[in-house]
């Protein structure tokens, strides 16, 4: 099964030259135990673009969808057997990336 776990923080700064170390080897280890499936970093919320298509005419706007003090700053697309092994993982990502991390699954 397949979880995505969203790296959540409250800050715009990226991550410390330590912390991408630590990030590289815990991504390396997802890859050698078979778990990668992806990952990426995200840019700040203030880059991001909000689409609603719903009405007659789609309305573009800039900015996040929600105005918070958290945001996703990141996340890895993991495959694990069940949710006790995403969680796991994801321990260890939040550990390695020094941040809060969320678990979903996927539908």
């Amino acid at each position: 099964m397949q979880y995505l776990v969203s790296v959540i923080f409250d800050n715009a700064g990226l991550a410390t030259p330590d912390e991408d170390a630590q990030i590289d080897v815990f991504n390396d280890r997802l890859v050698a135990e078979g778990h990668w499936v992806f990952a990426g970093g995200l840019a700040a919320p203030s880059s991001a673009t909000v689409i609603d298509n719903r009405g007659e005419e789609a309305l573009v706007t800039d900015g996040p969808f929600l105005e918070s003090k958290e945001f996703i700053a990141g996340f890895w697309i993991i495959e694990a057997a069940d949710l006790d092994v995403a969680l796991r993982l994801a321990a260890e990502g939040s550990r390695a990336c020094n941040r809060k991390v969320e678990v979903r699954p996927f539908q």
